[in-house]
């Protein structure tokens, strides 16, 4: 619950320099990684070819809105 607010007061605290859209591509593509990569290193879950692509997908997306913002 603590890591909770603390996730929502550094999203709001990155949206004062940032637009919103692009804060919240970044927390939503952060967390979609972190879970990732947590179910492939703690749970043994898979990691083949196409799980790396979409994950290289998210990074190329939320930089170019970093980029183009």
């Amino acid at each position: 619950m603590l890591l909770s607010f603390l996730n929502m007061g550094l999203l709001s605290w990155a949206m004062r320099d940032i637009p919103a859209g692009t804060a919240y591509a970044i927390w939503t593509g952060l967390g979609a990684i972190g879970v990732t990569l947590g179910g492939i290193i703690w749970f043994g879950d898979p990691l083949g070819a196409s799980r790396i692509a979409c994950l290289a997908l998210i990074v190329l997306g939320v930089a170019g809105l970093k980029l183009s913002s």
